[in-house]
């Protein structure tokens, strides 16, 4: 039993300024948050520059990604592992500007990748776009690049990590697919002084089948042998790699009111076959079955 997260938001939005707070309790910012400032979600302010230019400052959630931070985000109540190594937070400036309904575009000045307080004197850079085709198709692309090395590293470890995700929602059909692909400076395994690259991808799909149940399901695949997100880790063979890993998620929800939902879900993860990362009956295996039910409440 758990608690994945209580979180409150304030908002002020008016014609020249606005601002958002939110402050959170429970799991996911005990295990995905920063340690500094484990209790903020998001702070941030922004001012109008221009009918349909803002200018943000502040703490926000990430910028990158298809699926969101909270279940009810998302199709899924558990994110993908591609999601996990996503950034979950960032700090810094961003310039949005949206000259229509249907395109939104975002410039990031950042502290870097998945941090609130910067780590050396350098900046980190992003971008977001979004474009709706029509009230049923939209298509995003955003990117970070920079440059994370801790303070008195000698070795540059130049980061452009790339998202492009779409999104599909018409009469009882949901869809969401994105794709992820990154380079990082001198990391390859192989040769230090090369870059290492890597990629992964999801689908999830939900379907109405009654007026209050859906029927839901993902498939995701990670590959990132140099381990430039996921980290390095010695396999059985005692070889030094990165996680590769694919898996599948089933299950059901039930929306007993438009603001709250119940999800039993089972998912199932399984990496190469040399990486058995998993704990099981006091054996390491390449295999995770998982089953959850999971409940989420939402005051407007």
């Amino acid at each position: 039993m758990g608690l994945n997260i209580a979180m409150l938001t304030a908002k002020y939005l008016a014609d020249r300024v606005r601002g958002v707070i939110t402050i959170q309790y429970g799991d996911i910012p005990l295990s995905s948050w920063s340690s500094t400032y484990n209790n903020i979600q998001e702070a941030n302010a922004g001012v109008r520059l221009s009918k349909g230019l803002w200018l943000d400052g502040g703490f926000f959630r990430s910028h990158i990604g298809c699926e969101g931070l909270l279940p009810k985000e998302n199709i899924t109540s558990s994110i993908s592992v591609p999601t996990f190594y996503e950034p979950y937070y960032e700090a810094g400036f961003k310039l949005n500007y949206i000259p229509n309904e249907k395109l939104a575009l975002n410039l990031f000045i950042l502290n870097g990748y998945n941090l609130f307080q910067d780590n050396n004197n350098k900046k980190s850079g992003g971008f977001l776009g979004s474009y709706s085709f029509n009230e049923n198709v939209s298509l995003a692309y955003c990117n970070y690049f920079g440059d994370d090395s801790p303070e008195g590293d000698s070795i540059p470890h130049f980061k452009f990590v790339n998202n492009i995700y779409l999104n599909f929602q018409k009469d009882k059909i949901k869809i969401v697919t994105g794709v992820d692909f990154g380079s990082q400076q001198n990391s390859s395994l192989d040769n230090l002084s090369e870059s290492a690259w890597m990629e992964s991808g999801i689908f999830a799909i939900s379907y109405q089948a009654a007026k209050k149940f859906n029927v839901y399901g993902r498939g995701e695949v990670y590959n990132d042998p140099n381990g430039i997100l996921s980290g390095v880790f010695v396999t059985q063979n005692d070889d030094t790699t990165g996680l590769k890993l694919w898996g599948i998620t089933l299950g059901v929800q039930f929306k007993p009111t438009e603001n709250s939902y119940i999800r039993l879900e089972g998912r199932s993860l399984t990496t190469a076959g040399e990486q058995k990362i998993f704990r099981w009956d006091d054996e390491n295996k390449n295999n995770r079955l998982e089953c959850m039910i999971n409940m989420g409440l939402t005051y407007p």
